[in-house]
């Protein structure tokens, strides 16, 4: 804080009330209390020493309640009304009252201050685990973070089963618990038949345990567990069996995400992704539902011969009006178990998509099938990322090039950070074998990435011209090509379906044959 000298006004602080302005004597201010100083007469101060002689004059505007300036050479105002006068400057003034600004500022920041704070309650946790080893708590984390849990709060202790009796003991139980245990057979028995008497019946309760015994499995469920798995479990595994226990229906019924993306554009991702998804529908017998996300310049509805007259762009302008209705409204069937939700394929429009839109949209598309195959445009961006990041399979499609080797390491690169626990992308090298093309070899670009390729397809140009031409697949006009085994086999394999075995050829057709 300055210091002031002696002979320096003591008015010029505007926090300071103004006394009765000595220099004007039209201004009708209280009079002292002094009766000397009421007597004496005003003193008119030199002109040099009025304060606002450069300033403007001001008068108060009625309407606004306010001080005006107004170009007067004069200092002048006029007084304000005299009940404003009267309070304004009796014995109780208050230097942060109404008409102070500050006053008003530093009064509705201390209410502010002073008001009690509403928190609110946190979210409680639908699933509570307790856990013994660090692995398991690790396995368990990954495993509620699945996106058919998506939305319900795990709470994770380490303690296990004995833990988990102390908490129930004092505190209510959530709907699913998990509990590890290391005791004896006969001992976890009665833990756990004591855990299942504090919570309930309706508490869904799975054990984790070192045994991998199918009779120990059977006498947990009658102690009263729903379910038993080995400590080593897999994370797929132990997400399984949460789902599978049903807390929630619609994320229960949440089917599998496989999105397909390619290292750079051209190199045929679409048309795989669009021919993967036939084959799951017609030759799996999955019910299946193929979502073109590439906006502007989609080929699903070429390639099935659709046209719908809704499309992915309108279901992301007004996500939150998608129900179920709407989305089966939106749907073009491409046969009977497998659905389009089609791209406008338009220009007339700049297609900027949010990601809360894309997570609310895909959120309702999941449940309308078994698997939802994603089709993914080639240009970057955050929803775009979000989308592989939250996808149960990846698909990344490349050709044997240096582009598409330095894209696909990239995309690896960020698919393996941010998904460390999930399924590793899985690469398909199309298109290998071109004419007078140089190309890198296959064996050099999978070691380049540090993966194997779970699908290699020569350049078939006339096969899949054909097919695009005529909007049908590969395996509808080539069944025993090698591009349509070779995309059935990947579908085999990223449904964790096994495939038929080979049908033997009949004794009869197989001497025929010979002859």
């Amino acid at each position: 804080m300055t210091s002031r000298s002696a002979d320096s006004n003591l008015f010029d602080d505007e926090f300071t009330p103004p006394p009765a302005a000595p220099w004007d004597d039209a201004f009708d201010h209280k009079p002292s209390p002094d009766p000397q100083v009421q007597a004496a007469e005003p003193v008119e101060a030199p002109q040099a020493e009025e304060p606002f002689a450069d300033f403007p004059a001001a008068e108060r505007d009625e309407d606004l309640g306010q001080w005006t300036a107004e170009a007067d050479a004069d200092w002048a105002f006029d007084a304000p009304p005299a009940e404003a006068a009267e309070s304004a400057w009796d014995d109780d003034f208050d230097p942060y009252d109404s008409a102070n600004p500050v006053g008003d500022l530093i009064a509705d920041v201390e209410q502010v201050m002073a008001a009690p704070v509403e928190l609110a309650p946190p979210a409680k946790a639908a699933i509570h685990a307790f856990y013994l080893l660090p692995r398991t708590g690790g396995l368990i984390e990954a495993a509620t973070a699945d996106r058919r849990l998506n939305g319900l709060a795990a709470d994770v202790r380490i303690g296990g089963l004995a833990a988990a009796l102390e908490h129930y003991a004092v505190h209510p139980p959530p709907p699913l618990i998990l509990v590890e245990s290391s005791e004896a057979p006969a001992r976890l028995l009665s833990m756990v038949e004591e855990l299942r008497r504090l919570c309930g019946s309706a508490v869904k309760l799975i054990v984790l345990g070192e045994a991998n015994d199918i009779g120990l499995f059977r006498q947990l469920k009658r102690a009263g567990a729903d379910d038993y798995l080995p400590s080593i479990a897999e994370e797929a595994a132990l997400a399984d069996a949460i789902a599978d226990l049903r807390l929630d229906r619609a994320l229960a019924k949440a089917g599998r995400q496989i999105a397909f993306i390619g290292a750079r554009g051209g190199v045929g991702a679409s048309t795989l992704a669009h021919n993967f998804a036939y084959v799951l529908a017609e030759r799996l017998q999955s019910d299946a539902l193929l979502a073109d996300f590439d906006l502007a310049f989609g080929t699903a509805g070429l390639d099935f011969d659709k046209d719908p007259l809704k499309s992915v762009a309108d279901a992301l302008s007004s996500p939150d009006k998608l129900d179920a209705d709407t989305l089966d409204q939106m749907l073009v069937k491409c046969s009977e178990r497998l659905s389009l939700f089609g791209a406008p394929a338009r220009l007339d429009q700049d297609y900027e998509i949010a990601a809360d839109a894309f997570s609310a949209v895909l959120d309702k598309v999941k449940t309308a099938a078994s698997t939802i195959v994603l089709d993914m445009p080639t240009a970057w961006s955050a929803w775009k990322r979000q989308a592989l990041i939250g996808a149960d399979e990846v698909v990344l499609v490349a050709t044997p090039d240096l582009t598409a080797l330095r894209n696909a390491k990239n995309l690896l690169d960020l698919l393996r950070q941010s998904r460390p626990r999930a399924m590793q992308p899985r690469l398909v090298l199309n298109q290998v074998g071109v004419p007078g093309r140089p190309e890198i070899p296959v064996k050099d670009f999978c070691e380049a990435l540090g993966v194997k390729a779970s699908l290699v397809l020569p350049f078939e140009p006339r096969l899949f011209g054909d097919a695009a031409n005529h909007s049908r697949m590969v395996s509808q006009i080539a069944p025993d090509s090698k591009a349509a085994r070779g995309i059935e086999q990947l579908a085999w394999t990223l449904s964790r379906r096994e495939p038929p075995p080979a049908q033997k050829p009949a004794f009869l057709a197989s001497l025929l044959k010979r002859r």
